[in-house]
C-alpha cells in the first residue's frame, strides 16, 4: 500500500469554502502517478515502453467534507490485477476521519491502441504490480 498526501489548495474548493467533488478524482489520479512511481514504473516509463494505462471506470463514495489547507492522506492500494486490467482502491483520510473511498480500473494498451496483455509483453511490470494485490 502506497500513501500520498494532499494538500486543499483554495482553488479546489466552492463558494461554500467545501472541496468540489471532483478534485476527489483529480486527486485519485495525483496518488496513481504517485504510487507507479514508488514501484519504479512512472507514467513516463511506461509512455518511453509504449505502453497507456487509461481509466475504463472510476467510483466515489464521499463521507465527509474537506476545507482548504487540510492535508488529505490517500492509501492507494491494487485490488485486482490479472495481465490486463488494473483496478485500484483509494481511501481518503484526514486526521483518523474517512473523508472519501474511491476506486479506478484501467486497461494497458500499446501504441496503436491494442490491448496488451502486460505479463508477456512487460514481465517486470506485471511482477511489480502483482507483488502489490491486496488479498
Amino acid at each position: 500500500m502506497n500513501l500520498y498526501q494532499h494538500k486543499v489548495q483554495y482553488y479546489e474548493t466552492d463558494q461554500m469554502g467545501i472541496v468540489h467533488h471532483s478534485n476527489y478524482i483529480r486527486w485519485m489520479e495525483e496518488a496513481r502517478m504517485d504510487f507507479l512511481s514508488s514501484i519504479g514504473w512512472d507514467y513516463q516509463k511506461l509512455e518511453a515502453s509504449g505502453v497507456i494505462s487509461p481509466v475504463t471506470a472510476v467510483e466515489c463514495k464521499y463521507k465527509c467534507t474537506t476545507k482548504f489547507s487540510e492535508v488529505i492522506n490517500i492509501r492507494v492500494y491494487i485490488l485486482e490485477f490479472k495481465g490486463v486490467k488494473l483496478k485500484l482502491g483509494y481511501e481518503m483520510t484526514r486526521d483518523d476521519t474517512t473523508v472519501c473511498e474511491g476506486q479506478s480500473e484501467h486497461c494497458f494498451l500499446n501504441r496503436e491502441g491494442r490491448i496488451l496483455n502486460i505479463k508477456k509483453v512487460y514481465p517486470a511490470l506485471y511482477e511489480a504490480l502483482s507483488q502489490r494485490v491486496v488479498n
